[in-house]
């Protein structure tokens, strides 16, 4: 059976599938969002040469480029949090080890372990204190600016020297595959906190400037 459709039919149905978008429809600009990844990638790349390990820098936090944009406040709370994650990360490591630890033959190991947990608590506790005040602290110029960021950096300083102390009991430790994997994994977090410092001394030193 032949079906006939007459032409106003045939226009209605070439308007009702193909829809043409409207003066006031939103239009999405691709190059304009690609422009402001590539500004804040560039943003973080520069900001992360004034830290030890621009690398590592660059590489932990180039993808949280699009809530940074090029705000080094928000720079340092980024890098804060990424250190914080790290030195949980650490602690709970740690802790695990203790425990199995303190069913071996080797009490100055168990010792060591519960030493080094207790050190990366604590700098748990004072990262997290950090990201805290970042999150309060106001505009860059007053006193309280001063008072706030006075007390990041020595939060974030107090932080980096627990974990350096974390490994400090493992030295009278036999070596083994243990003690490696300890001192390269805390070593590893030492450098995020570093670099959370280096970039909060920066936006610190501008913003009294």
């Amino acid at each position: 059976m032949k079906l006939l459709f007459s032409v106003p039919f045939l226009t209605f149905l070439f308007f009702y599938f193909y829809s043409v978008p409207t003066l006031g429809s939103s239009v999405y600009d691709a190059s304009a969002t690609t422009t402001n990844v590539i500004n804040s990638t560039d943003f973080i790349r520069t900001s992360c040469y004034a830290t030890l390990y621009p690398d590592i820098c660059y590489t932990s936090l180039y993808g949280y480029a699009n809530a940074i944009q090029q705000d080094p406040a928000r720079l340092a709370r980024a890098a804060i949090s990424v250190s914080l994650s790290k030195a949980r990360n650490m602690a709970v490591y740690v802790s695990n080890l203790s425990r199995e630890a303190d069913y071996g033959a080797d009490p100055r190991a168990s010792a060591a372990l519960h030493d080094c947990f207790s050190n990366m608590g604590d700098a748990v506790d004072e990262i997290r204190g950090s990201l805290k005040q970042m999150q309060r602290v106001v505009a860059p110029g007053s006193e309280s600016f001063r008072f706030q960021m006075g007390n990041v950096q020595t939060w974030m300083s107090a932080a980096l020297t627990d974990e350096e102390t974390c490994t400090d009991g493992l030295e009278d430790v036999a070596d083994g595959p243990m003690k490696t994997e300890v001192c390269k994994r805390a070593a590893k977090v030492k450098k995020f906190t570093s670099n959370a410092l280096a970039l909060v001394n920066s936006y610190a030193e501008k913003g009294t400037m």
